[in-house]
């Protein structure tokens, strides 16, 4: 379950004026995926949803990629070994 004992803040910084944010978000991306693709569609994401929900100008959305996601070798192997065997 998302959110279940896990601080869903943490990876978040948000520094605010009085007029405008400056937003740090550090991320991990899942194998495969394009980083500069995810980038920017979080920072596209998070600037129309800080700006629509508190009228404040975002001049800042900063994406940090902290890790790539590995899915485990074994698991892969298992799956690839389960669908040849169909």
């Amino acid at each position: 379950m998302l959110g279940r004992n896990k601080n869903l803040s943490k990876g978040v910084k948000v520094e605010v004026g009085e007029h405008e944010v400056a937003v740090d978000l550090f991320i991990v991306v899942e194998y495969g995926v394009s980083i500069p693709e995810v980038a920017l569609s979080v920072q596209e994401s998070v600037k129309e949803a800080i700006e629509s929900m508190t009228g404040l100008k975002v001049v800042e959305t900063n994406v940090h990629v902290q890790g790539v996601n590995f899915k485990p070798v074994l698991e892969t192997k298992i799956k690839d070994e389960e669908f040849r065997l169909k």
